[in-house]
């Protein structure tokens, strides 16, 4: 299975289940979506791949998944992460964040030109607020889903990462999803590899992931289950 690092904290929880309900052995490797899907298009082979969406459109147009269709299997939004016990800071508008950024001693997020979606995300938002240029000195890039973990160590006051990257990491709390149209939901999708030999396995695989097994999980780790 190929999958977005976005999901690493649900899947590897969910794992132990779906192994011991089905008796398939599930091996997983992460990394970011973009660099997933470049690899997929290099020729690289999976079971399972879950992408977002509209990179798992791509692969569908390059015959690289199979045409059973695909399955949505959760979405997050782009929010942002404070220190645990830190007070959280009113974002619930687009000045409010705007001040907050300005505020701010230091803010992580992903390098956008590495792919990090959330990355994107942020990057796009402080350019539409007009503060690019005031941000850039205080602004800590990481290349993957790092964010909170720099915020945790109280490396970086605030940090935007996917809902999903925050809310299982010890030490960083969840503030809020960006507000308006500065933020963007996240939405994660699942195929089956065009040349899977296992695939009523992948499919028994998408089944799990989305029933409702596996949506409490979901939830709990910042995810809206489909």
């Amino acid at each position: 299975m190929l999958s977005s690092v976005a999901l690493t904290s649900v899947l590897n929880e969910l794992t132990p289940a779906f192994e011991k309900k089905t008796g398939d052995k599930l091996v997983i490797d992460y990394d970011l979506a973009a660099n997933l899907k470049k690899r997929i298009l290099d020729g690289e082979r999976a079971d399972v791949i879950i992408l977002t969406r509209s990179m798992m459109e791509d692969l569908l147009k390059n015959n690289k998944l199979a045409a059973d269709g695909l399955v949505n299997v959760a979405g997050t939004p782009v929010a942002l992460a404070t220190r645990a016990g830190a007070q959280k800071p009113d974002i619930g508008n687009a000045e409010a964040f705007k001040q907050v950024l300005l505020s701010a001693r230091s803010i992580v997020y992903a390098d956008p030109a590495k792919g990090g979606l959330s990355g994107v995300v942020a990057a796009r938002a402080i350019e539409r607020l007009g503060i690019a240029e005031e941000m850039k000195a205080k602004t800590i890039l990481v290349p993957g889903a790092q964010a909170a973990e720099l915020v945790a160590k109280d490396e970086a006051e605030l940090g935007i990462a996917q809902a999903s990257e925050i809310v299982p990491f010890a030490g960083v709390q969840l503030v809020g999803p960006l507000p308006g149209d500065l933020g963007g939901m996240t939405l994660f999708t699942g195929g089956i590899g065009a040349e899977s030999r296992s695939a009523e396995a992948a499919k028994g695989l998408i089944k799990f992931l989305t029933g409702p097994e596996a949506t409490p999980n979901f939830k709990a780790k910042g995810f809206e289950a489909e």
